[in-house]
């Protein structure tokens, strides 16, 4: 297994460790949790960086690399509903572009054709992440490592109009990447 291969894998078991963080009675599990998850991030660019420098692209990272990024996001975005203020309806419009990119890939797969993730959907990618982290830096600001950040992260009108734009551009921005994916490919729906 090569080196992207490997950090995809990682993102996996780190998204398992960032779940754990919600679950733990600590007094700093929301930091711990923000730190997963960037450490988790952070490998979703490193391995797509290194297997285009590396000529290291394979059907394995072609495949599991946007599972990771799925897994990854659905687990922060249901955690997120569950432990902040964060509304549902914005990680089912979210998990629902991803169970239907995901669907498109399962038709490709069967046709024989190996969809890998596309421009818009890294930019989608990147938003998701920028919303999460927000989110869980609220929570962790409550704790004495990024206690400091509190004064600006507390709940007032413009921490909410900031968390609404990103939210509203994020999931607004997923929704379109979606049906860009769909239109792309809908030669896959030609026998519908």
């Amino acid at each position: 297994m090569n080196l992207p291969n490997k950090l995809t894998v990682a993102r996996l078991a780190l998204t398992g460790v960032f779940v754990a963080c919600f679950y733990i009675p600590w007094s700093h599990a929301m930091t711990a949790a923000l730190l997963v998850f960037a450490a988790a991030s952070i490998t979703d660019y490193l391995d797509g960086s290194i297997a285009r420098a590396r000529n290291l692209v394979t059907n394995f990272g072609k495949l599991f690399d946007p599972l990771a990024d799925k897994v990854l996001i659905a687990a922060a975005f249901i955690l997120l509903v569950e432990r902040t203020e964060m509304k549902a309806w914005i990680a089912i419009a979210i998990l629902g572009r991803e169970f239907f990119v995901t669907g498109i890939r399962l038709i490709a797969a069967q046709r024989g054709e190996v969809l890998a993730a596309e421009r818009l959907g890294k930019h989608k990618m990147a938003w998701q992440i920028i919303t999460v982290l927000f989110f869980l830096l609220g929570a962790a600001s409550e704790e004495t490592l990024f206690g400091f950040l509190q004064p600006w992260l507390e709940p007032s009108p413009a921490h909410w109009w900031i968390g609404a734009s990103i939210v509203g551009f994020t999931t607004l921005l997923t929704v379109i990447s979606g049906f860009s994916y769909f239109w792309k490919n809908r030669h896959l729906f030609n026998d519908a």
